[in-house]
């Protein structure tokens, strides 16, 4: 098994907050045969066990008491299906945009539209990840993972995901499954997915390079790139509202994007509603609210969590005490 890492590991660079945090153990996991050495001598020695991929959508705290697994197995592969579908499957340390940049390249069709979006293949179902009209369930086919509740290895299928907007069975039993492999649907005759408004407007598609391009240019216009400013993407969920709430809504402010949803609620946009409450831009201290994206949370330098969460407090409040809705975190507290 591979050893562990020197005490008091600093995982600042590992996450893309760039908070201030450290994990009095830490290991490097290359192999998913390594997880029940490793969660055997976690309970030996009476110490809580923590999976970090990318850590992209995590909000890490300044010191972990226990042992911080940082997955690190490499490998994909695909294999042809009839009529030009193709199965791709992933290891769950495979950065995600390397992964379809890599599927890109050889002309499939199915993840152009969420490029970019950093983090590990392996964290991906656990958010349902979604971007520009697409999301993970839609190209999903199956999964493995470790059971540590059986201690065995289980296939996970959509259904047994129970994928939802920003949600799946991951997060509604949180720490009981380690995502391993993902396998994903994609096609060499596919169709480009344009309903999102800002890339309507491409044209006759014959390649998903154009697309996955498209999204690039469009990501990096509006985000801060976590590698120079710290952040992680969209802080706060799109609030989905009731119909009879989001009529109400709309009635005071008729030009609030909104998004009715199949079973009759209301998605509004949470950036729109933190920069109407004034917040674009706001600072305090080491953190702030991103002045190109209200969305997004930025780590000026040297941020913990406690000063990180105080703003994020702040954000809710002020946009509860205006509009009488209220957002809730998209990151994890880990």
């Amino acid at each position: 098994m591979t050893a562990p890492m020197p005490l008091n590991y600093d995982l600042t660079g590992h996450n893309t907050l760039g908070l201030r945090a450290s994990s009095h153990y830490a290991r490097r996991i290359e192999d998913e045969a390594e997880l029940p050495d490793l969660f055997a001598d976690a309970a030996r020695d009476g110490l809580p066990v923590r999976l970090l991929g990318g850590g992209s959508n995590v909000i890490l705290g300044e010191q972990y008491e226990g042992i911080t697994a940082l997955m690190a197995t490499r490998g994909r592969a695909l294999s042809e299906g009839a009529g030009g579908a193709v199965l791709v499957e992933a290891r769950a340390g495979e950065t995600w945009h390397d992964l379809v940049g890599w599927t890109v390249a050889q002309g499939l069709w199915g993840l152009e539209n969420l490029a970019l979006i950093p983090g590990t293949v392996g964290a991906a179902p656990i958010q349902n990840i979604g971007a520009y009209g697409v999301e993970l369930c839609d190209r999903f086919h199956a999964l493995d993972a470790y059971d540590r509740t059986t201690g065995s290895v289980v296939t996970l299928g959509p259904a047994e995901c129970r994928f939802a907007y920003r949600h799946s069975v991951f997060k509604e039993q949180p720490g009981r499954y380690v995502v391993t492999r993902v396998r994903l649907n994609l096609a060499r005759n596919g169709k480009p997915e344009l309903g999102y408004r800002e890339l309507s407007g491409l044209g006759p598609v014959d390649h998903p390079a154009t697309v996955m391009d498209a999204v690039i240019k469009l990501r990096t216009s509006k985000l801060p790139d976590w590698r120079v400013l710290g952040n992680a993407g969209s802080f706060f969920h799109n609030p989905v509202v009731s119909a009879a709430v989001g009529a109400a809504f709309m009635a005071t402010n008729p030009a609030a994007p909104a998004y009715p949803q199949a079973d009759g609620a209301i998605k509004l946009s949470a950036g729109w509603l933190i920069e109407q409450a004034g917040l674009k831009g706001y600072r305090a201290g080491p953190v702030g609210v991103s002045d190109r994206h209200a969305l997004v949370l930025v780590n000026y330098g040297g941020a913990t969590r406690t000063e990180l969460m105080g703003l994020a407090d702040h954000v809710v409040a002020t946009v509860e005490e205006r509009f009488g809705i209220r957002l809730k975190r998209e990151p994890e507290l880990l």
